[in-house]
């Protein structure tokens, strides 16, 4: 199979050793050695794979929830309700997840070095921060103070927790019109404070 093929060529470069101390379900802490080459390739792979057809988002969901799922496997719970409501959230994850991923192993490292994938949402005219049709800079300032908003808000009804951020400003270098420049500069514009 190929996780007894991955096993020995992982075996081989000394891939997946690990010497943890873990916290059991019963409260006590174990020391664990435990040598897991093949499951180590495979997941390094699978991962390189994700990183190009998941977007930000769905990644960053799959992130949180893999710990509890983890978890309830570990203490015991597969056949629980929210064990399978995890695993639909999580399958559905994957159903553009799929490609070729070409590795390298040396010295107990496990490297990417190529992938592939018709899924792959990977575009190299968009990942540009140069000026052109695909990114127009003055759209970054925008989406900033967009982005931005909950902290103006903030800044405005609960002064004394910016106070540090306008201090700040106070005590950096002058324009020539003499406005304040740099953070607390920029803030206290934001606010309406200048």
């Amino acid at each position: 199979t190929i996780l007894r093929t991955l096993n020995e060529y992982g075996n081989t470069h000394g891939i997946g050793r690990v010497d943890i101390v873990e916290n059991r379900y019963v409260g006590m802490k174990a020391r664990g050695c435990y040598e897991t080459p093949g499951g180590t390739i495979m997941l390094k792979a699978h991962r390189a794979i994700e990183s190009s057809t998941l977007d930000r988002e769905e990644a960053h969901l799959k992130d949180e929830l893999m710990p509890r799922y983890a978890s309830l496997i570990y203490n015991g719970y597969w056949f629980s309700p929210e064990r399978e409501m995890l695993q639909a959230s999580i399958d559905k994850t994957q159903e553009n997840v799929n490609g070729e991923v070409r590795l390298k192993l040396y010295k107990g490292n496990v490297m990417v070095v190529g992938r592939s994938s018709e899924n792959s949402l990977y575009s190299e005219e968009h990942s540009t921060f140069e000026e052109d049709e695909v990114y127009n800079q003055k759209d970054a300032e925008g989406f900033i103070r967009l982005n931005a908003l909950r902290f103006i808000i903030e800044g405005s009804k609960q002064p004394q927790r910016t106070q540090k951020y306008l201090a700040e400003g106070s005590e950096e270098s002058k324009s020539k019109e003499g406005e304040e420049e740099g953070i607390g500069g920029k803030l206290k514009s934001l606010l309406g404070l200048k």
